[in-house]
């Protein structure tokens, strides 16, 4: 464990405008000093009055990432997963949300000794203690802490004034990266720096300087432009960094490196410069730009009308993303909406150009006879097909509707009433679900799966024993388990007594690979190290192209 005198933090702030590159800023971050022998941390502060992200639409905020012990997080935790291999749990993990709930709790139960409860200073000091326990927790060097929104908002005060007091009280200690976005209108032709420099002005009114400012835009950063945000913000030029777009997000730390920020980083919080070793990781970048060879694959939803799909669905894009590209080939995602489908059945032989076709998680109604419709053609068209939670339940209905000829096979949440609840509500949820308590509420988290051997599945993980993330409150009726096993379909994964299913798979003599997790395996995949399942699928996808 880092001494006390040795514990960094560094906060990544944005400005101008959101969404511009915080999370993967702060991922690469930690990859970075990862690999010149830092022990490292990642912390997401959230600024909604949610207490997580699970109650939020997808198509509001993005995906819900579920961490190993059951958290429901903002996305930007599994880029941190994803860049540097650590395990997210809810320690990794802030909202406004959880810090008013926690000093309110206090204060009822009198652990404030009775003086008044104020926003100041008890908020800023309740942010702080978490940011300690995050690096208690992970036994972290150097903790890095992403603030969601951008300087200059409301919301965001009480955690800059948290920032303020540690800076106060430990200088050399906790140091601000500000992410901001230079825009380089069309008609002017020139970068523009007058936006940053007006959150570089928000952060001084906050008692705050940036110790680094890394330039997002489309293009590299001029060096006239670095040379003002250096003069902006009394910073030594090395500490302007340039981020422009890229091929991939996974680019991101090896621009960094070239511009090294690495060693300045080290060097500017007071520690060892050490070496780097970003081989493996920089080999991968430069390989998949040269990928020619494509495969084509469908994702079927419907959460595509009001924010970015990428947002929406981003683990399983990136899970598609690692598998494809181990293979030499570069994916080439196509986004389908189940709705067409009920309105033009004739619209499904369109997906006969598909290499392979994924049903992704999600909820409610809208849109579910179009995914069954689409997983029934990819079964007897043999097209690939991976569903990942509910999208085994919509492989489990069409199946029964099919082969069972249970023409209203149904899940309990899609038609309570249902003549055949294939899908049913788990026992320890009809209560949660009949009062509302919808909250942090479903079965969550890791849970281990044994598997049967010689499945597909068992063949994709090369072992009979597995651990996985769920986030579900419905499962497979066991009542109809015999019947539907009897008509071919194999449960090749259960919970290890046996009452859950948790893999839905055809054989191989059968299908291609037509296969469906209760559990979310794209919540593990990374970029050097592709999930079983999706590489599965992946080969499958490839093999029906050839």
């Amino acid at each position: 464990m880092a001494k006390k005198n040795n514990r960094k933090y560094i906060f990544v702030v944005g400005g101008v405008m959101s969404s511009v590159g915080k999370g993967v800023t702060a991922a690469s971050i930690g990859k970075i000093l990862q690999s010149r022998g830092c022990k490292v941390a990642n912390l997401k502060a959230d600024m909604y009055v949610n207490i997580d992200a699970g109650t939020i639409r997808p198509a509001e905020h993005g995906e819900v990432f579920v961490g190993e012990d059951g958290v429901e997080a903002d996305q930007d935790l599994g880029n941190y997963e994803r860049f540097t291999n650590q395990t997210s749990t809810r320690e990794d993990y802030i909202t406004t949300g959880q810090i008013f709930a926690e000093v309110i709790r206090r204060e009822r139960n009198l652990e404030y000794g009775g003086e008044d409860v104020e926003v100041y200073p008890d908020i800023p000091k309740e942010i702080i203690r978490r940011i300690e326990a995050c690096q208690k927790k992970n036994k972290s060097e150097v903790t890095i802490i992403e603030y969601g929104g951008t300087v200059g908002e409301y919301q965001l005060l009480p955690f800059l004034e948290a920032t303020r007091m540690m800076k106060a009280k430990n200088p050399k200690d906790v140091f601000v990266v500000l992410v901001s976005y230079l825009p380089a209108p069309p008609l002017i032709g020139e970068q523009k720096s007058k936006p940053t420099q007006r959150a570089i002005n928000d952060l001084h009114s906050m008692g705050l300087n940036p110790d680094f400012v890394i330039c997002r835009s489309e293009l590299p950063a001029t060096l006239d432009i670095k040379k003002t945000i250096s003069n902006v913000c009394s910073l030594p030029i090395e500490r302007i960094i340039s981020a422009p777009d890229v091929y991939s997000i996974y680019d991101v730390p090896v621009n960094f490196e070239k511009e090294n920020l690495g060693g300045t980083l080290l060097q500017t919080m007071g520690l060892s410069v050490r070496s780097r070793d970003l081989k493996e990781w920089t080999a991968f970048a430069k390989k998949i730009k040269n990928i020619k060879k494509g495969v084509k694959i469908g994702i079927v939803g419907k959460y595509f009308n009001f924010k970015s799909c990428k947002d929406t669905y981003i683990s399983v894009i990136e899970a598609i993303n690692h598998a494809t590209w181990d293979m030499g080939h570069k994916p080439e995602i196509i986004w389908l909406d189940s709705e067409k489908y009920e309105h033009d059945k004739n619209k499904l032989s369109l997906l006969d150009k598909l290499d392979g076709i994924i049903v992704p998680g999600g909820f409610g109604k809208r849109g579910t006879e179009g995914m069954i419709l689409v997983a029934d053609y990819a079964r007897r068209k043999k097209i690939p097909y991976l569903g990942l939670c509910f999208g085994m339940q919509i492989l489990t209905i069409a199946y029964a509707r099919s082969m069972l000829r249970l023409d209203k096979a149904n899940s309990t949440e899609l038609a309570p009433h249902t003549r055949d609840p294939v899908i049913a509500t788990m026992a320890d949820q009809v209560e949660k679900i009949k009062n509302k308590n919808y909250g942090a509420t479903m079965r969550l988290g890791a849970y281990p799966c044994k598997l049967k051997s010689g499945s597909v599945a068992a063949n994709a993980y090369m072992k009979n024993k597995i651990s996985e993330r769920h986030r579900h409150r419905y499962e497979i009726n066991n009542s109809y388990v015999e019947a539907l096993e009897r008509a071919g379909l194999v449960f090749s994964g259960t919970s290890p007594d046996g009452k859950l299913m948790e893999i839905a798979e055809l054989p191989k003599s059968v299908h291609p690979f037509y296969l469906g997790s209760q559990f979310h395996p794209e919540f593990k995949s990374r970029p050097l190290s592709p999930h079983p399942l999706f590489s599965a699928f992946i080969k499958a996808c490839i093999g029906k192209k050839k």
